[in-house]
């Protein structure tokens, strides 16, 4: 059955497009869950549509990525945090408290999740880690635990 996806589905295509599938899956899960709609020249038209805006969307969503990248990546962000004597800290880093520090520095607001942090920031000093904001744009980002 040929079908327009509504939502995006894992295996199958992204919101807009126009795919066939297997009748009994469009019958029994696709249709049911409004993620589909019978494809009709009315409905591949919506579709189209659909696909225009996302792009669209996408390219936006990219160069306002790029933008952040261009602000962070030349920027280390100082991150306080409590240590001991010997600058091992009590606990870790989080991609959390990285984000606020970000905010608070650079006015920029960044999904904590958003925010790959390799291993865990367990020592006063520099560090990297990496921020994706879009799949095609991904940065390192630069900070600097100081104990506090």
């Amino acid at each position: 059955m040929r079908v327009v996806l509504h939502a995006d589905v894992e295996g199958v295509g992204t919101k807009g497009e126009v795919v066939d599938v297997a009748d009994g899956f469009a019958r029994n899960l696709l249709l049911p869950t409004r993620r589909a709609v019978k494809a009709t020249a009315g409905a591949e038209a919506q579709a189209e549509g659909m696909r225009r805006r996302r792009a669209l969307k996408d390219a936006t969503d990219r160069a306002a990525a790029e933008e952040v990248a261009k602000v962070l990546v030349p920027t280390t962000v100082t991150v306080t945090a409590k240590a001991g004597a010997e600058g091992r800290l009590f606990g870790s880093v989080t991609s959390a408290e990285v984000a606020e520090a970000i905010e608070a520095q650079t006015g920029i607001v960044i999904d904590k999740r958003k925010l790959v942090v390799g291993e865990a920031i367990k020592e006063v000093g520099e560090h990297q880690l990496t921020a994706q904001l879009h799949p095609d744009v991904q940065f390192p980002v630069n900070i600097e635990v100081v104990a506090g």
